[in-house]
């Protein structure tokens, strides 16, 4: 398998701590905090995970939102890529995981090989922008509510992954 990047922002340590948790199941990938490094090793990978956490006021991650137009600059053509949001179903019940959507977006536009979506089911929220025809775009989880369906729910995220990240 070929080498593995995870970017991130994390504003309260939760997307950092998950973004670790991915990456001892990867063997031999690394880890970059956007908010140290920006945007400038992804150009350095083929097969890429990203981390986002929703933000209570709706925003876009700070750091993220930092990043964004040289974000916007990179081509993701040939490119395997994956995303992992945090957010909270109880407290955002009408737009839970909605940061992963941006990112999904340019990904798609961009013509990346978007890979890691996932099932909807055991999950308690009324809409989310990141869930497109029945599924999550990516690795949907609450770090605040179900906590105890998150190991499970990573393991069989990146078992799939490893089976495509070539």
């Amino acid at each position: 398998m070929k080498s593995i990047a995870i970017f991130y922002a994390s504003t309260s340590g939760h997307t950092k701590t998950l973004a670790q948790t991915i990456s001892d199941k990867l063997d031999g990938s690394k880890i970059y905090d956007i908010n140290i490094t920006g945007p400038e090793y992804i150009n350095d990978y083929t097969n890429i995970i990203f981390g986002i956490s929703d933000q209570e006021d709706l925003s876009m991650q700070e750091h993220w939102n930092e990043i964004w137009n040289d974000f916007l600059q990179i081509d993701f053509r040939e490119k395997n890529v994956a995303i992992f949001g945090l957010g909270n179903q109880k407290n955002s019940k009408n737009n839970f995981v909605d940061s992963m959507y941006p990112l999904y977006k340019h990904l798609e536009e961009s013509k990346a090989n978007i890979l890691g979506f996932t099932s909807t089911d055991k999950y308690d929220f009324i809409d989310s922008k990141a869930c497109i025809n029945g599924q999550f775009v990516g690795l949907a989880i609450d770090v605040e509510d179900k906590d105890h369906l998150n190991e499970i729910r990573i393991n069989n995220w990146v078992e799939d992954l490893k089976k495509v990240f070539d």
